[in-house]
């Protein structure tokens, strides 16, 4: 599993970089990848998506810097911004012998696991309603797919140290009668981001038994967080050849 740390990135420039790599996934080019990344305050809608589950104007979203982008995965609208961490499996789900159901829940599986093993939080799925993971009647991981070809893209946002406050702009995911909850308001204490970015890595790799690829020396990670990571950047650090 190829893992690709994109550090804090705005949301369209990752979700190209999300398209290049599908498309070369799905041409047998590399092989399964997972991005992690943190975004600036972003508002996306799935394919199921209402606006009027946007229930602040758009006029006042647009005076706050906030972008409203239409996506082609599952589910509603939901939140992306900073204390967030999403991540983005590139995966050919055929090849390794899973189907959509057995993908998600294995998505649900690594922070049921994460937060019962690591901080003892019992964490459930709704199967039969929602998909996510949920402490109660509080959502903390939302999960939104798109599977083109066989291959998966989109994927889960955990809210660790999220401001929760901006989920009053949407009905998360379309969902009135539950809220959301973050770890940090769960613990009551400010998270080290990059601990749980680990813990998050670690817990994809036990549920999908697979071994992590990095492509960036801890140096080369320092210099991206600093310098927007491209797609040109990441078909370097892959040694594949660059696209006109």
């Amino acid at each position: 599993m190829i893992v690709i740390r994109l550090g804090k990135l705005d949301y369209k420039k990752a979700l190209t970089i999300q398209e290049e790599l599908l498309a070369l996934r799905q041409q047998n080019e590399i092989g399964d990848c997972l991005l992690l990344v943190e975004h600036p305050p972003v508002l996306t809608i799935g394919k199921s998506g209402k606006d009027a589950n946007i229930t602040t104007p758009k006029e006042l979203l647009a005076q706050a810097g906030i972008t409203i982008y239409d996506v082609g995965r599952g589910g509603d609208v939901t939140y992306h911004g900073p204390g967030q961490i999403v991540g983005y499996p590139i995966m050919h789900i055929q090849a390794s012998g899973m189907g959509i159901k057995d993908y998600v829940w294995k998505v649900e599986e690594v922070f049921i696991r994460l937060l019962a093993e690591e901080y003892q939080i019992t964490a459930h799925r709704e199967e039969k309603k929602y998909t996510g993971v949920w402490v109660e009647d509080e959502k903390i991981t939302a999960i939104g797919i798109a599977v083109k070809r066989h291959v998966t893209m989109h994927g889960f946002a955990f809210n660790v140290n999220t401001n929760l406050a901006h989920f009053g702009w949407i009905n998360p995911c379309g969902i009135i009668d539950k809220g959301v909850t973050s770890l940090q308001k769960l613990l009551g204490k400010e998270m080290d981001f990059e601990n749980m970015n680990n813990l998050v890595l670690k817990y994809f790799c036990q549920v999908f038994q697979v071994q992590p690829e990095f492509i960036q020396s801890k140096a080369e990670i320092m210099k991206l967080q600093e310098e927007e990571l491209n797609f040109q950047d990441i078909l370097c650090l892959l040694g594949l050849p660059e696209k006109v």
